[in-house]
């Protein structure tokens, strides 16, 4: 148990590690779309003239849910719009300690799923390739699946999916390494 929690903490030391990297540092503009400060003020302004009534969320334009809205949709252009009315420090101190947390809690879950299976996987080779198809087939439904459905264009998506795919990943060999193999009886 405590060799487990342990696992589970370290595995989500490095997925916040990772997660850091790539969204931490200069790497993350890799992952976005610019246009000049002229157009980002005017689309800035835009929002908070049309969205701050409504408030904090995350808006589909133009909804589709009239018919009206369905033919401007068809016609384009579109947007899907993650809106925060009150906008916050581009390092923001309390989101990084909510997400450490999050990372510990994440890698604590994950090291007890692999204390279920590791007597039937007791090699770690088993166990690593457990976590590399269990990262793979959830992060490539998750993220990939965003721009096959949506058409967002997919530079975003893959960066999204490469860093959260070497996070997981790293996260789980810890995991799968540390976590100790308990005998079970042949049946």
């Amino acid at each position: 148990m405590i060799r487990t929690t342990l696992a589970g903490l370290l595995g989500g030391l490095a997925l916040y590690m990772a997660g850091f990297v790539f969204w931490g540092t200069p790497l993350s503009a890799l992952a976005f779309s610019t246009v000049d400060e002229a157009k980002s003020a005017a689309v800035q302004t835009s929002l908070a003239q049309n969205l701050v009534e409504s408030g904090t969320g995350t808006y589909l334009i133009p909804d589709p849910g009239t018919q009206q809205g369905t033919t401007l949709f068809g016609q384009g252009p579109i947007a899907t719009i993650h809106f925060n009315s009150g906008g916050f420090p581009v390092v923001d101190s309390g989101a990084l300690i909510a997400g450490f947390v999050m990372a510990l809690a994440v890698g604590l879950l994950l090291a007890f799923a692999m204390a279920t299976v590791a007597s039937r996987l007791p090699a770690f080779g088993d166990r690593a390739r457990l976590v590399v198809l269990a990262s793979l087939a959830v992060l490539v439904w998750a993220h990939l699946g965003q721009p096959l459905f949506n058409h967002y264009g997919w530079g975003y998506f893959v960066y999204l999916f490469l860093s959260d795919l070497v996070g997981f990943v790293a996260c789980g060999l810890i995991i799968a390494k540390m976590v100790p193999v308990t005998k079970v009886d042949a049946v």
